[in-house]
């Protein structure tokens, strides 16, 4: 049965791809050529075209008051890339069972697609209760015992218990809130159900306003957003990738359980690759669509080359952002690879107990009090601006405290003076300030630090890395380097000249290519150049929000006693 290419794509499952359709009718007429995104082709009626995947393509937003549109509201248009982070409004709307959840929400294996839901009565399970209002967290889709289940976990005084829920699990589940910020490419991409509308709230207002922005000035309330798809597709014995928009009015018929489906090529994506077993590498593949970008290797991958992936793996890399006092600070990933050096330059230490966290036993850290601190306690230590320090250790002290003797936490000091040390006592949780004083002249390469110090750390390029054609990092006026990430790569080189060897990310190039039968020319991959990757505002918070969620948060400041 026909149906619009809307309507086809709000009922499909993305598990169900790749489909086969026949355009019945539509704007598509005999014969005519049509130009999209920048691929020319034509369509005939009764035409043949694999659907290998969708992705929202553009937003359509409205104003939202007590989570419905307003009646004076316009329409605007905002693209995958508009600026802002977004906190997401729980839909009030329930699932009726997990099949439905499954079937509308993406639920894999990135750090996306881990939603979470509630249940508004008890789930017994064999040997589990899962009690109402409980939040349960969907991880996985996969067959257990020959029947298609969801693979979840429930947290309980901090113990994780794992457990399965059958799609066939019926019940009133509710969308649980979710205190994470997202771009709203990320909420395009993972967080709108199929056949529902997402509301969001404008999380920060850090992005200067200007006249071109279809939201009004100083705007900080919901959107009601409304997806436009973009459907990929090949054509019958052709590489080229179309793209059609889903709002076209055209009529098409899925025709797959009539059709050969192996006459289409099988585009993969990076992801694709990645999860391919390691002894299927190398391998060789041609580009069906390649990554934007002008730097090295990506001005390198375009359509039609082939390229040898020879190998995948995770690999370390520090985070580092340009020390600016304005926004238009740049962030970069560096390699453990790079080659060039660094001079340390002085942090800033807002608390205390900042002082106390990166105390090095091999160095004494030395000081200077940018801010004056008036103890409460005769025990302790009153600081003025421009004081030095040399920080010994942590520890605790006695003071007095309404007549009663009280342990507190403190950080031991010596204060220098012009000829002479003083032992003093500073409480944790002074909120002063200290700059530190460098007398390290040494130059460090990228592991040296990551080894000796505690990140975050303030460097400058003191010797540029000669191997890179343009050193990014030796233009920058300081650098801090704020934490070492773990990320996942691909090593590849050209399949006609495989003179060097690049490492790709996988979540961060978007590349589609299709497996070739030849052999790579070498099992060897020749020399890697290092490359250091510049990433976007919204790469950068998502690289911090996730790599930090995985590490136990430093405990607060100890609070100034009352």
């Amino acid at each position: 049965m026909a149906s619009t290419l809307q309507k086809f794509i709000h009922s499909l499952d993305l598990r169900a791809l790749p489909r086969v359709l026949q355009i019945q009718s539509g704007i598509y007429c005999q014969d005519s050529v049509y130009e999209m995104f920048g691929n020319e082709f034509s369509l005939s009626t009764e035409e043949v075209i694999k659907v290998i995947g969708f992705k929202i393509n553009k937003l359509i937003a409205s104003i939202c008051e007590n989570n419905e549109v307003s009646q004076f509201s316009a329409k605007v248009e905002l693209p995958l890339n508009f600026p802002g982070l977004y906190k997401i409004v729980a839909d009030k709307t329930p699932y009726v069972s997990i099949e439905e959840i499954a079937r509308k929400v993406s639920i894999g294996p990135t750090r996306f697609g881990h939603p979470s839901f509630y249940s508004a009565k008890d789930i017994k399970l064999a040997n589990f209760t899962i009690k109402h209002d409980e939040q349960i967290t969907l991880n996985s889709v996969e067959e257990v015992h020959g029947m298609m289940a969801v693979n979840c976990v429930v947290v309980r005084n901090n113990q994780s218990h794992f457990f399965t829920l059958p799609l066939s699990q019926e019940g009133e589940f509710y969308e649980c809130e979710d205190d994470q910020i997202y771009t709203l490419k990320e909420i395009a991409e993972w967080k709108i159900p199929k056949c529902r509308n997402r509301i969001v709230k404008l999380s920060n207002t850090s992005h200067k306003w200007d006249s071109s922005s279809p939201l009004p000035e100083n705007f900080d309330g919901c959107l009601i957003l409304m997806p436009v798809y973009e459907v990929q597709a090949v054509m019958k014995f052709q590489k080229d990738i179309i793209h059609i928009l889903s709002d076209l009015d055209i009529e098409v018929k899925d025709v797959t359980d009539h059709y050969d489906i192996s006459s289409f090529l099988q585009p993969l994506s990076l992801e694709d690759i990645f999860e391919r077993t390691s002894k299927e590498f190398p391998m060789v593949v041609e580009i069906m669509e390649g990554p934007s970008g002008n730097q090295k290797p990506y001005n390198l991958l375009s359509t039609g080359k082939e390229i040898v992936i020879y190998k995948k793996y995770q690999a370390a890399r520090v985070l580092a952002s340009e020390m600016r006092s304005d926004s238009s600070k740049r962030h970069y990933l560096i390699p453990m690879s790079y080659k060039g050096k660094f001079k340390r330059r002085p942090r800033e230490f807002p608390t205390a107990y900042d002082l106390g966290i990166v105390r090095n036993e091999k160095e004494n850290l030395h000081v200077v009090a940018t801010k004056a601190f008036t103890s409460p306690h005769k025990e302790l230590f009153s600081v003025s601006v421009g004081d030095q320090f040399l920080v010994q250790q942590c520890q605790t002290s006695e003071v007095l405290y309404e007549g009663r003797k009280k342990l507190i936490d403190v950080l031991a000091c010596e204060q220098i003076l012009s000829d002479s040390y003083k032992k003093v006592l500073l409480p944790m949780y002074m909120e002063g300030g200290f700059v530190e004083v460098i007398h390290d002249k040494k130059q460090y390469h990228l592991s040296e630090i990551c080894k000796e110090f505690h990140l975050p750390f303030n460097v400058k390029v003191s010797v540029r890395d000669l191997s890179i054609e343009k050193d990014v990092l030796a233009a920058a006026p300081g650098l801090q380097l704020e934490e070492e990430i773990t990320d996942s790569y691909l090593l590849i080189s050209s399949a006609s000249s495989p003179v060097e060897s690049w490492e790709i990310p996988v979540y961060r190039s978007n590349m589609l290519v299709h497996l070739l039968t030849k052999d790579a020319q070498t099992v060897a991959p020749p020399v890697t150049r290092t490359t250091v990757e510049e990433v976007s505002e919204e790469e950068y918070y998502m690289l911090r929000r996730y790599e930090n969620l995985t590490l136990h948060p430093p405990p607060r400041p100890p609070k100034k006693p009352t």
